[in-house]
């Protein structure tokens, strides 16, 4: 028998999310604590500071977050790292777009979880305005993503969701209707062949970052394998 689902009033979460917030901090008070917990504890408790909303919490997850990723960063943690970056972006700060260029940038050179890494390319597309094709070429690098680095129904599930991801984009930009449409548009725009539409990625995650790199890129590529 399922066990029924207890239902939660609102001020209950809060109040529960509160009090993880503030056992948090008294975490963070212990300066002995390894970096890879003290990481940990900033980006758990950026996540429940973006939960809850409240005025001025926002910065203070920007905050947290930007110190977790260059703990995770600085420990080639780079599934992590790109995890500090979703949130940076949620954080809806200054400089949350170079976050989200950041952290796209690890989430598609590295091998992260697949769905994370198409989370951020998602989030480009939301950020990207209808008539760009950056948005297209995003879409076209999840499906893609999808492809590579799944099997199974793991694969098919994600596939299906990128798949109607590449629909809506291709609806909003070109107003595509039918599979006709949708070859055309995708032979159109270059988005068959990753040897076209990954470089062309780069050059949208340039102009996200505008220059604003926050580790080594040529370091990282020097020491990443051949194949």
């Amino acid at each position: 028998m399922t066990t029924p689902l207890e239902f939660t009033p609102a001020p209950e979460t809060r109040q529960f999310l509160q009090q993880q917030a503030l056992q948090l901090r008294q975490q963070l008070t212990h300066t002995t604590r390894p970096e890879n917990e003290q990481a940990a504890t900033r980006h758990e408790l950026a996540e429940i500071l973006l939960e809850l909303g409240d005025p001025g919490q926002q910065q203070e997850a920007w905050q947290l977050a930007r110190q977790a990723f260059a703990s995770y960063r600085d420990a080639e943690q780079w599934e992590q790292a790109v995890r500090c970056c979703d949130q940076l972006f949620r954080a809806e700060q200054p400089e949350s777009i170079q976050a989200l260029g950041n952290g796209l940038w690890l989430a598609v050179a590295y091998p992260v979880e697949p769905e994370l890494s198409v989370l951020m390319l998602n989030h480009l597309v939301d950020a990207t305005p209808d008539s760009a094709d950056g948005a297209a070429v995003a879409a076209a690098v999840a499906h893609y993503i999808a492809d590579l680095r799944l099997e199974g129904s793991a694969r098919e599930n994600l596939m299906f969701l990128t798949g109607a991801l590449l629909g809506k984009v291709a609806e909003r930009h070109s107003q595509v209707h039918s599979q006709a449409g949708m070859d055309q548009w995708m032979e159109r725009l270059a988005l068959l062949d990753p040897a076209q539409f990954l470089p062309r990625l780069g050059q949208v995650l340039e102009a996200l970052t505008d220059g604003q790199w926050w580790y080594d890129r040529d370091n990282l590529r020097a020491r990443m394998p051949v194949n």
